[in-house]
């Protein structure tokens, strides 16, 4: 065994070191280094109080990321084993460096990213009104996450959160509303017209944002939906979590068109919002990582898809979406309205997605864990996005 770990180092090493050289932090937005495509957002959100973690296998795409010699360089928080952690406490507000070096055997820096932790303080945004519409596919549909922020949202020190939206999944979760459907892409909230939307099942709704065209045909009309959802009232915050459905069948000679794809219909979605209200901050929530194993995957899909598969397009739309949406050329188009949420850092891959006991194999009685769901994560997993939101949320309360 200690063989076969030092060869799967030697494999990890030499890989990175194809394209050699660290990256600076003047680096453009989303620009991944070396083979393990390490990569950082430019800031992460955090709030006293909440703990914020950077997971390090979801900083990269290698076959066995704890095989990397990972080295973490921030005033606060610790290292562990899997991830950087760290809860504020009260006097900690501020900007942090966190810089993430992954070295070789002989000490030297391979590859390198960073980025600030920005802390705001408990009471930040407290007893504002804010009203939340957030879309996305079935991990929003989950209900999970906005029931955290809901809780998160109880407090006097905190904005007096309104979720807003046509679809309510739980009927005893009356104020947890939202626009998230079970498979649904951008593409489908983009272009999909059909007269059930917001009625009927949710499986046959049209986009909640399209209505019929004055000559034919049909189109996103913003305005229109607040007037039906909310009676027209400004909404403050929108989030997109989107990325699962529309990425999900490519291989790595077609996920760049797929992917191309998603974005040019995340944009009509974008400007749909920004052209109706100017205002409004737009939350880009990045697709998170799949389960740890493989087993996940096969009691979702069965021979259908591969994690690491999965894992390589998911990594992959993370840095697309960080170079599109993080620069000035997106500060032009929707007037530094478009914000990222980086979700995808603080998910726990190997703790937080369900499980199930079974025996190891039919001949034998002996029972192990395994993980049975590829991308969607435990109640756990989704109050983890929930606290990235949240913080994010907390960050911009006075924008």
């Amino acid at each position: 065994m200690a063989y076969l770990r030092s060869a799967i180092v030697a494999v990890c090493i030499a890989l990175l070191q194809v394209h050699g050289g660290a990256q600076q932090s003047d680096s453009p937005p989303g620009k991944a280094v070396g083979t393990a495509r390490l990569i950082l957002p430019d800031v992460i959100p955090a709030v006293v109080g909440v703990e914020i973690a950077v997971y390090f296998d979801n900083l990269v795409v290698v076959p066995d990321s704890s095989s990397l010699l990972f080295d973490v360089t921030c005033p606060k928080g610790r290292q562990q084993a899997d991830r950087w952690v760290w809860t504020p406490k009260d006097g900690d507000a501020g900007d942090y460096w966190l810089q993430v070096d992954i070295r070789d055997s002989a000490n030297q820096i391979i590859a390198s990213s960073d980025c600030i932790v920005r802390v705001v303080n408990q009471k930040q945004g407290g007893g504002r009104p804010v009203s939340l519409l957030c879309v996305g596919d079935s991990l929003t549909h989950a209900s999970v996450y906005t029931q955290q922020l809901l809780e998160r949202c109880r407090t006097p020190e905190d904005p007096v959160l309104t979720l807003i939206g046509s679809h309510q999944p739980n009927e005893q979760q009356s104020l947890n509303r939202h626009e998230g459907y079970g498979g649904w892409t951008a593409r489908r909230f983009a272009t999909f017209f059909h007269e059930t939307a917001r009625t009927g099942p949710a499986a046959q709704r049209g986009s909640p944002f399209l209505y019929p065209a004055e000559d034919s045909g049909s189109k996103l009309d913003f305005a229109q939906y607040r007037r039906d959802v909310c009676e027209g009232r400004p909404i403050d915050v929108v989030t997109i979590f989107l990325g699962p459905n529309d990425i999900f069948h490519f291989d790595d000679q077609t996920i760049e068109a797929g992917i191309e794809d998603m974005l040019t219909h995340m944009d009509l979605l974008l400007t749909m919002i920004h052209n109706d209200s100017p205002e409004t901050q737009i939350g880009l929530m990045l697709p998170v990582p799949p389960a740890a194993s493989q087993d996940a995957f096969g009691a979702s899909y069965g021979s259908g898809q591969t994690r690491w598969q999965y894992k390589r397009n998911q990594h992959l739309l993370v840095e697309r979406m960080l170079q599109r949406y993080s620069g000035e050329k997106a500060d032009v188009l929707w007037g530094r309205r478009v914000h990222i949420v980086p979700t995808y850092v603080s998910l726990d891959c190997v703790h937080n997605y369900p499980t199930i006991s079974v025996p190891a194999n039919a001949a034998t009685e002996q029972v192990i864990l395994r993980q049975n769901d590829g991308v969607h994560p435990s109640a756990a997993g989704y109050n983890q996005t929930g606290d990235m939101v949240y913080g994010w949320l907390k960050n911009i309360a006075d924008q």
